[in-house]
């Protein structure tokens, strides 16, 4: 088994704990093959802090500081630790939508040559979607109801994959955590706008991760749901597994429950990323024995 996102740890995001060792020492425990650590960007104002951040005195300032920090710390561990465990160095993309934010993330990968990047959206007119329910309310009203939120979403999402080309699309219906339960969040504007950013993925050459944070935060399914793996899947599109961790007792959690999702809905391998000598490397894997 491995993880292509998660790894967020206490000493770069506030809204984890641990350190990034013991993110580690508990992959190598559950016995990975490979594991991938995401850090969240830095984010490019500080309007989008969250407000756990602001309540603590964070600014944009720190953010950046503690990215280097982190930049550091998981090159200094890949190369500790390349005799048991393969670790992959990345960041998760803050795409929140303003004109530079493409630019300054691929600027980010150049500068601390970053092995690969997960690209994800977690803001909606400029309003976090996933922090708080309450602000999940607000970017609903912002956007004029659920369905038109869910269309944007999935619009950012695609011009987030063509202009950041990530090798990963993290959580692909993140919006779904706080919906109300019931809500019919595949309507066809929905799907329209869904089967572009599934389209853009395809084009570039992007893999989904099964994200198993859905399950750990509630929901009765991980992320993407059954509807959209099967877009997905008939598009060509390819996954992954990542168990978005933001503490050492989630790493690896739900991983052998997102195989038999995956099965269930006729997908039959995942793509796993690897160092090669000549770089990034993609290799099938097939989930049945």
């Amino acid at each position: 088994m491995l993880s292509l996102h998660g790894g967020h740890s206490g000493e770069f995001c506030e809204h984890a704990s641990g350190t990034l060792r013991e993110i580690i020492d508990a992959a190598v425990a559950a016995e990975l093959s490979a594991y991938g650590v995401t850090e969240h960007a830095p984010r490019s104002d500080d309007r989008f802090l969250y407000d756990p951040e602001r309540a603590k005195g964070y600014e944009v300032e720190r953010l950046h500081r503690e990215f280097e920090a982190y930049s550091r710390e998981s090159l200094r561990l890949q190369r500790q630790m390349s005799g048991s465990l393969e670790i992959l160095r990345g960041f998760e993309t803050e795409a929140v939508p303003t004109s530079s934010y493409a630019e300054s993330m691929l600027a980010l990968r150049r500068e601390h040559e970053f092995d690969y990047l997960v690209g994800s959206v977690h803001h909606v007119c400029d309003i976090p979607i996933d922090e708080t329910p309450q602000h999940f309310r607000e970017a609903v009203a912002a956007c004029n109801g659920l369905e038109p939120l869910m269309e944007r979403y999935f619009r950012l999402v695609e011009e987030m994959i063509r202009s950041v080309r990530p090798e990963i699309v993290g959580h692909l219906d993140l919006p779904k955590l706080h919906a109300p339960r019931g809500a019919d969040l595949c309507t066809p504007r929905i799907r329209r706008a869904a089967e572009a950013a599934i389209e853009a993925a395809r084009s570039h050459s992007c893999i989904l991760d099964l994200n198993t944070a859905g399950w750990r935060k509630g929901l009765p399914e991980p992320f993407p749901s059954p509807w959209l793996v099967r877009l997905a899947a008939e598009a060509g599109v390819h996954f992954c597994f990542g168990d978005d961790s933001h503490a050492p007792s989630q790493v690896g959690y739900g991983l052998v429950r997102a195989r038999q999702y995956l099965l269930d809905h006729r997908v039959d391998s995942i793509t796993a990323l690897r160092l090669g000598q000549g770089g990034l490397e993609r290799r099938r894997v097939p989930l049945e024995a």
